[in-house]
């Protein structure tokens, strides 16, 4: 079983590294379910840490339907991750019908390579995450998705995750998230059937200790 941190600064990414997590998402903002990390961050948290460092490449909060300039700064932020020693890249993108956004989805997919690719929980937003797998399995370099089963936990969405790895045939990792705890974990792998999970407190809380 994969354990996958999500934390907002180093001190944290390091705490979960002691607690044992397996790798980091690092982004900055996680009130606005996370955004691209700072550089200083990258680099002290990627060159540091000895665990998988994943960065996060989202220009702004709110929705996931993105413009050509913020094309633009989701590419820097990668150009960042591969300067910094990432591990790899999250990103999402959506159109305005709430579908995969296939064209910059695939364009920043080949753009992040070498760095593999988690597709992050913005295909939570759609009517059918299943359908998202279905179009993001045939997208080169997109190795992750992460998500909740488009239900605020992962327990409620277990359902449509058994579906969605089902549909991933192999090809792509679901990385199951939604309030995913050290408490949970091992019940929420044992229902998903998943390999890999996602969560704040995975290995505990990280904001007991400067």
């Amino acid at each position: 079983m994969i354990k996958e941190a999500c934390v907002e600064s180093f001190t944290e990414a390091k705490l979960a590294q002691e607690k044992g997590a397996n790798r980091i998402e690092l982004c900055s903002d996680l009130a606005n379910d996370g955004l691209t990390p700072d550089f200083e961050t990258m680099k002290k948290a990627c060159s540091e840490l000895d665990i998988p460092v994943m960065t996060m490449a989202r220009p702004r909060a709110g929705n996931f339907v993105h413009s050509a300039e913020e094309i633009e700064q989701m590419k820097t932020a990668i150009d960042q991750a591969k300067e910094a020693g990432a591990a790899g890249i999250v990103f999402g993108l959506l159109t305005d019908e709430n579908k995969i956004d296939e064209a910059n989805t695939r364009l920043l997919a080949e753009y992040a390579k070498p760095l593999p690719v988690t597709f992050h929980k913005a295909i939570d937003e759609m009517e059918n995450p299943v359908e998202g797998v279905n179009v993001l399995k045939t997208i080169p370099n997109i190795k992750r998705i992460l998500s909740s089963g488009g239900k605020a936990t992962a327990i409620e969405g277990q359902e449509v995750i058994r579906q969605m790895i089902a549909a991933a045939e192999g090809k792509i990792t679901i990385l199951v998230a939604g309030k995913v705890t050290a408490d949970n974990v091992t019940e929420i792998q044992q229902i998903t059937g998943t390999t890999e999970l996602h969560g704040r407190k995975i290995v505990g809380d990280l904001t007991s200790k400067e």
